[in-house]
């Protein structure tokens, strides 16, 4: 590194050399003299005289980055006209000029006198101008210049990141490209190979590379596996000069990560798995897990299980847990230790992903051997059937037998077993059972229109173990027999119209009639109607049986009236088809009713013949509405008269002055000049005579003092009201306008206490009255007052 900073300071060297011979040489085959006349007459016929330049140039140029001892010599200025008696003046101007660039006045030599940096700025713009040194009269006009600041190699190539993160599929082929990494120069890219970039590799070989022109990174081994490596740290060299010697160079750091591919089928890690399971375990319940290795991660390594052979194919099942990646091994129906105790399973496990690239790299999946084991449990009886019906007839004595319940112990020991009904079910105790046999008895006879069918349950359980129990339902048919007799389907009632003698009889049955009963259908229907044998011959009414279960009844005569009978009862009887048969005997009810022309019916009461010359009931209901009102009427007209007004009655032990008058309005104090009228006090009512009082009857007239007149507003308010308190108390007729209202108790419990001045006038206070200060400019008079007082006293 020391030797290319020594080769670069020499290279700097001799090209500044060789700028200045340069720069001196074109100065001087430019700038020499060269004035020509030209005439050119004025307006006012004066001749003017232009001489054209004799100097030309348009740019310098000065190294960058001098750190030389003497200021560089960036060029000359040279006029034509000057003839070297130092009488012309160079003058510089500009950019940098008299900072960075100075002149030699005299001599017209231009130095830099600071190091210049191209890449801070690549060029000055200067103005020049030869002037008279005496009287600064411009010699020629001025001409502008460019300095050039020439670039040397004097920054590194830099990366845009200081690291890179990239990703390549793993086993991908050689030449993928990965990422393209970029840096730049600072350097003049116009100017020699200072900016002129290659890339190289320093690290992360053999298994990348990099494109030297591009900076792209590429593969260089087949095959990567990503899980053999996974990571990669690739460091990227950029060089200037082309990468030659002496170029400065710049690093970045690339981190490669190879992705995953579903490369590797699942493996179990083992050939066969032992798991067992009880007999009494339930359907659901977890045997045993299983799981197949799978080295690639992400989709790329799920697996599911699925058992592909075996005798306990449909006992067990697998599900697959996605969380953990394992096949769980489940029950799914019950095993029994004393039928079977081994069973096999094969379990395979695949990749749910399966990528086609790798496909020659064999079967994506594996499979493995289960073998479970079926362990005895001390398992509760088993019934012989889940269920069980029996049957028992109605009305059948107690102890009779309705059926037999059987279980037994499926375990080897082949325990006792013990039986006994649950009596939640059996709460009224219609059975018992033997507890060693399990026959069911009755307790009590039984009645099917009751109760059909009862259902109970019957435990099972061992007798050492009175845990294990079973349970089974049974349910008992009460057999129906005939042991009720039909009755009418419904309250029924007849009715025929009254008629006499000559009309004919009517084909229509009173009323048609049916029977219920509560026995079964074996032992009921069909139903026999029929008439007692007492009265077969009924000379009013017969019946005829429909053969259907209902029968008609019919009038044998015409001419009912219902002065002479309004009701008859009709005895019927219902037999049923039971063995033996059942019958009933039922009363029909049938009444003589009054019909219009049609036949329909009017009234079937009796009494109706009797009141046709009254009032009906409606009417009746009207006069007595009309009577309530009229008692309602008078009741409120004598509440009314009874009623009288209090008078208003003054009290003589009233007293006026102990009225109370509540005012709303709060007062200002002795600042409201607008709260009082001074002339309210005046009495302008009494000032042409006098106002009697009305409470009392005056005993002799008083006639009102010729001096006593109403006072101007003028006067003093204290003698007006002393005048007027001594006119009151002399004139016992005047009315009490002026009193004296006691305000000395405030209430108990009162905050602020009395306000009063009454009693404070005439009683030693020790009262406070510092707190008036504290209620407002209201109170400041009276607070000054209290104040004042207790001031003097305390100075006294």
């Amino acid at each position: 590194m020391k030797e290319n900073y020594c080769l670069q300071a020499a290279l700097v060297c001799l090209s500044m050399l060789w700028h200045s011979q340069a720069f001196a040489l074109e100065r001087r085959s430019h700038l020499r003299p060269s004035f020509h006349g030209h005439h050119e007459k004025g307006k006012e016929g004066q001749v003017l005289q232009r001489s054209k330049r004799g100097w030309v140039w348009n740019q310098f140029f000065v190294i960058e980055e001098y750190t030389g001892p003497d200021p560089v010599l960036v060029g000359r200025l040279h006029s034509d006209i000057d003839s070297g008696d130092g009488n012309i003046k160079y003058i510089l101007s500009g950019e940098g000029a008299g900072t960075i660039f100075v002149i030699d006045d005299k001599s017209g030599n231009i130095h830099a006198t600071k190091t210049l940096d191209r890449e801070e700025r690549a060029q000055y713009t200067l103005m020049a101008q030869a002037v008279d040194r005496d009287t600064n009269r411009p010699l020629e006009p001025p001409s502008e210049f460019i300095v050039k600041v020439q670039d040397i190699n004097d920054n590194p190539p830099e990366f845009l990141h200081e690291t890179y993160h990239a990703n390549v599929p793993e086993r991908s082929n050689v030449g993928t490209s990965v990422i393209q990494v970029t840096a730049s120069d600072a350097d003049d890219p116009t100017y020699g190979n200072s900016a002129k970039l290659v890339y190289s590799i320093l690290e992360g070989q053999p298994y990348f590379s990099v494109e030297a022109q591009t900076g792209i990174i590429r593969t260089a081994l087949p095959n990567m596996d990503r899980e053999a490596k996974e990571e990669y740290h690739v460091v990227i060299q950029a060089k200037d000069m082309g990468g030659h010697m002496g170029g400065l160079s710049g690093t970045t750091k690339v981190t490669i990560t190879l992705t995953d591919v579903n490369d590797n089928p699942p493996k179990f890690p083992q050939s066969v798995y032992q798991m067992s399971v009880s007999e009494a375990a339930v359907p659901g319940e977890e045997v045993g897990r299983v799981k197949a290795k799978d080295p690639d991660i992400g989709e790329n390594g799920l697996v599911t299980y699925n058992i592909v052979d075996g005798d306990g194919m449909e006992l067990f099942e697998i599900t697959t847990d996605y969380e953990t990646q394992e096949g769980v091994v489940k029950l799914k129906k019950p095993v029994d230790f004393e039928t079977k105790r081994a069973y096999s399973l094969k379990v395979e496990a695949a990749n749910v992903h399966i990528d086609p690239k790798f496909i020659s790299n064999g079967p994506f999946k594996d499979t493995v051997t289960v073998k479970i084991a079926v362990e005895d449990a001390d398992e509760p009886p088993m019934f012989l059937a889940p269920s069980y019906i029996h049957e028992v007839q109605e009305n059948a004595a107690a102890g009779t037998v309705v059926g037999r319940v059987h279980a037994k112990d499926a375990d080897a020991a082949n325990s006792p077993i013990r039986y006994s009904i649950d009596r939640h079910t059996d709460l009224d105790r219609f059975f018992t059972i033997n507890p060693e046999d399990g026959f069911i008895k009755t307790t009590k006879p039984l009645d099917r229109e009751e109760t059909p069918w009862l259902n109970i349950s019957v435990f099972a359980a061992e007798i050492h173990n009175r845990h294990q129990e079973a349970k089974v339902p049974v349910a008992i048919r009460v057999l129906d027999v005939n042991d009720n007799a039909p009755k009418f389907a419904a309250p029924y009632e007849g009715f025929i119209c009254e008629s006499d003698q000559t009309k004919p009889l009517s084909n229509q049955p009173i009323v048609t009639i049916s029977a219920d009963d509560k026995d079964d259908t074996a032992n009921g229907p069909r139903f026999i109607f029929s008439l007692p044998p007492e009265i077969i011959h009924n000379p009013n009414f017969t019946v005829r049986d429909n053969r259907d279960n209902t029968a008609g009844v019919y009038a044998r005569r015409g001419g009912f009236s219902r002065q002479k009978q309004d009701l008859y009862l009709l005895p019927i009887v219902i037999s049923d088809g039971g063995i033996p048969p059942m019958s009933s005997t039922n009363t029909l009810t049938i009444k003589v009713c009054g019909c219009d022309v049609n036949g329909a019916l009017l009234s079937c009461n009796a009494e109706a013949y009797i009141l046709n010359a009254g009032l009906s009931t409606g009417a009746l209901i009207a006069i007595l509405a009309c009577i309530v009102i009229l008692l309602v009427i008078v009741v409120l007209f004598v509440t009314l008269r009874r009623q009288k007004k209090e008078p208003l009655i003054v009290f003589e032990e009233e007293d006026v002055r102990e009225n109370i008058i509540t005012y709303d309005d709060e007062g200002g104090g002795e600042e409201d000049t607008e709260a009082f009228d001074i002339a309210t006090l005046q009495n302008p009512d009494g000032i042409n005579g006098f106002i009697p009082r009305k409470d009392i009857k005056p005993e002799y007239q008083y006639m009102p003092r010729p001096g006593l007149r109403p006072a101007p507003n003028s006067v003093d308010v204290d003698d007006f009201i002393n005048t007027r308190i001594q006119e009151a108390d002399n004139d016992p007729t005047a009315p009490p306008y002026d009193s004296i209202q006691i305000y000395g108790y405030e209430g108990r419990g009162s905050v602020a206490g009395s306000l009063s001045t009454l009693e404070s006038a005439t009683t030693d206070s020790d009262l406070d009255y510092d707190y008036l200060q504290n209620w407002g400019p209201r109170f400041k008079k009276l607070a000054d007052l209290y104040g004042s007082k207790d001031t003097f006293d305390d100075d006294s």
